[in-house]
């Protein structure tokens, strides 16, 4: 299979690396592609400059939408999510003898607006509160009434990998967790971002949507607590709730995904955190 990765960044590459492993030809696409894994055929290109799209590849058989903003603005997200995804779909559109069967386009449970802790699954309706969730839902409407068929993957916070921002703040004494009822975050690892996207792939028949998520959603207290606790570190400060409303409060269900055949290297987050910690190593008593 032809598989081209559009956006292809930390997952991107992961996946490329995978693919190629079992035989496909990847090609990963950004603006500077020095650093692309060796095996993956490296496209210099900027999605929201249509123009350096021309010289893509003809007979893709599959594309991987897994672009991500540099800098967290609406106009930014507008360009890469909505402008670049609609750029990329017109060029592929125009090859007409062999369009790609299906693109799968990596979006987020940001597109989610409850706060109120709800169960949330791909029926639930959309309601974002922030520009992010609003120009996701733009990008999935604009690929999903496409003239190629489709899947959407709503993500959620993507761990792991070396990303520590979480254990960085408790080691540095800095992380603290609101009081009063949980605050549930959706969590997914790198390992399992990648695998679910791998999973969908090889469906011969996949869904339009996909929420991607592990097992458990955590209230932010709970997994911070649990980290002080595996670092060996005191447990985080709890301060008082400001009274304005969370940003993000609902659970995620995977069932969807899971029904589908995907099992999950590491259902919850203490097993991926667990997994972590090992290279991390615990830090100093305070």
């Amino acid at each position: 299979m032809r598989v081209l990765i559009a956006g292809c960044g930390d997952v991107g590459a992961a996946l490329g690396v995978e693919l190629t492993a079992t035989g496909h030809h990847v090609w990963g696409l950004r603006r500077e592609p020095a650093g692309l894994p060796a095996t993956m055929h490296p496209l210099r290109a900027d999605l929201t400059r249509p123009a350096t799209l021309a010289g893509l590849p003809r007979g893709i058989d599959l594309v991987v939408y897994t672009a991500a903003p540099a800098e967290s603005t609406d106009p930014a997200y507008q360009a890469v999510y909505v402008e670049g995804l609609r750029g990329l779909l017109e060029v592929l559109a125009a090859d007409h003898e062999t369009p790609p069967r299906r693109v799968v386009f990596t979006s987020s449970t940001a597109v989610y607006g409850q706060t109120d802790g709800s169960w949330v699954d791909e029926t639930s309706a959309t309601d974002p509160r922030d520009f992010r969730g609003r120009r996701l839902i733009e990008a999935e409407r604009t690929l999903l009434a496409g003239p190629i068929p489709a899947t959407v993957v709503r993500l959620g916070g993507i761990y792991g990998a070396g990303r520590t921002r979480l254990v960085d703040r408790l080691r540095r004494g800095e992380a603290a967790c609101a009081a009063g009822p949980p605050r549930y975050g959706n969590r997914i690892h790198r390992d399992d971002c990648v695998g679910a996207l791998r999973h969908v792939i090889a469906l011969p028949r996949p869904d339009p949507l996909y929420l991607a998520v592990d097992h458990e959603p955590a209230d932010e207290c709970e997994v911070l607590r649990w980290l002080a606790r595996a670092l060996g570190l005191p447990p985080p400060k709890v301060v008082a709730a400001d009274g304005a409303s969370p940003r993000s409060n609902k659970r995620a269900r995977n069932d969807r995904l899971v029904a589908s055949g995907y099992r999950f290297r590491y259902p919850t987050f203490r097993e991926g955190y667990a997994a972590e910690l090992g290279p991390i190593g615990p830090g100093p008593r305070r």
